[in-house]
């Protein structure tokens, strides 16, 4: 099986900042962890190789868009589910309907680019109407991927791959349902000349410039236009041990808006609002920009050389399958501590095994103990050190994430809870 890295929280322009916008272990609290199978609030999850059959530790889902206000749809599956971004994003080659473009004031099409820690997403905004599960937003701002439609500026890549084509993405799309109601907020409500602008109006096909975008322009989190069930979602996958061939679990919309979403005994940790990220501490280090993140198919800590223990896997011409990963001679366990912005604190205890070593497996797709190198990033795209909790993190727990500004039971979003 071939595999490549996924870090899917996506960097939004400002020095240093970045908002959570699109990438094992075990839990000193661990617990059998129940899992909804049935509610019009409940989506099902499979964790395997995706539609490309390259993923390692990737969740998908199933979504239907339609053209807005018709019977005209199409159900998309393979969609990774990603807390890490906040948006619906389809690859425009798995797309057999044509949605309404977005236009801006002076009547040009709309374009997004969104930057991700190793890799950009660029392509027309576009209207749809969106069911997942039971659930339905309509007239919901989406992106659809695409090299063709329009030429990405340069700025855009700043020197990273395009992650446009199923191929490149590992999914069909990506279905962000992170702590952000708008994947770049007030940010974008003014073009930013100094530093990296996300939305462009496009006068030909080759001719893109930046535009600013209101709340209400912007690619929504799909969530949060929901009539119902809209202040979070809850992500429920089993335990796993070492590894296994897939995976199935749940993804349940809403914070205690029913009986199969309320928080129970989760404990709540706060996040940031302006950079939607708490603290993790490690070894008395702590690393103010960290995350939970679906969407990163492994656990990603510290720089490379930082951990003695934990060396990079090879990258060479003949020996790359785990590039990206790390590559100890034997599995090593560690424990860091997660702080929230409310001062609720709780340790993880999670080890990284040999990706080379879990790759040779024909036939798994599910990894526990997958884990990698943070990305630094380098221009717009440099962040501060972080730890990125990826799926490993989502084995054996609900994972809570409540959308900005929104009431939950636990109090008003952001924030996680486990």
């Amino acid at each position: 099986m071939r595999t490549f890295r996924a870090v899917c929280t996506a960097v939004i322009g400002l020095a240093g900042a970045f908002s959570i916008g699109c990438g094992g272990g075990s839990s000193s609290s661990t617990k059998t962890n129940l899992i909804a199978t049935t509610g019009q609030n409940v989506a099902p999850i499979v964790v395997n190789s995706g539609p490309a059959n390259n993923y390692a530790n990737g969740a998908f889902t199933s979504v239907t868009v339609c053209i807005p206000g018709t019977s005209t749809c199409q159900t998309v599956d393979g969609m990774l589910v990603d807390t890490g971004s906040s948006g619906l994003r389809i690859v425009s080659s798995v797309l057999t309907i044509a949605l309404p473009q977005q236009k801006a004031q002076s009547g040009n099409p709309v374009a997004e680019c969104l930057q991700f820690l190793g890799s950009y997403t660029w392509g027309p905004v576009q209207t749809a109407d969106v069911q997942i599960g039971g659930e339905k937003a309509a007239s919901t701002l989406i992106q659809v991927l695409s090299d063709t439609e329009f030429s990405a500026p340069a700025a855009c890549s700043n020197g990273f791959p395009s992650a446009n084509t199923v191929a490149n993405l590992g999914a069909n799309g990506i279905l962000g349902v992170g702590p952000a109601a708008q994947d770049c907020g007030t940010y974008c409500e003014q073009v930013q000349t100094a530093n990296f602008n996300p939305y462009y109006e496009c006068s030909s096909s080759t001719s893109c410039q930046p535009v600013a975008e209101t709340l209400a322009q912007q690619v929504i989190n799909p969530v949060a236009l929901f009539p119902a069930d809209n202040n979070g979602v809850v992500i429920e996958l089993p335990a796993v041990s070492g590894s296994a061939a897939t995976l199935t679990g749940s993804l349940v919309f809403g914070i205690g808006t029913q009986s199969n979403n309320a928080l129970g005994s989760a404990t709540i940790f706060g996040i940031d609002p302006s950079s939607l990220s708490f603290t993790t501490s490690y070894q008395g280090t702590p690393y103010h920009g960290s995350f939970i993140d679906s969407g990163s198919n492994g656990y990603f800590i510290l720089d490379s050389g930082i951990v003695p223990s934990l060396p990079d896997c090879p990258n060479t011409p003949t020996d790359s399958v785990a590039a990206g990963f790390y590559c100890p001679t034997s599995t090593q366990t560690f424990s860091a501590i997660n702080q929230g912005t409310n001062g609720a604190s709780g340790t993880v205890n999670f080890g990284i095994a040999n990706a080379e070593t879990l790759f040779t497996s024909t036939t798994d797709t599910v990894f526990s103990e997958l884990g990698g190198p943070s990305i630094l990033g380098s221009g717009s795209n440099t962040v501060l050190p972080y730890f990125d909790w990826g799926l490993p993190f989502f084995y054996g727990r609900n994972v809570y994430t409540a959308i900005e500004n929104v009431s939950t039971p636990g109090g008003n979003g952001p924030y996680w809870a486990y």
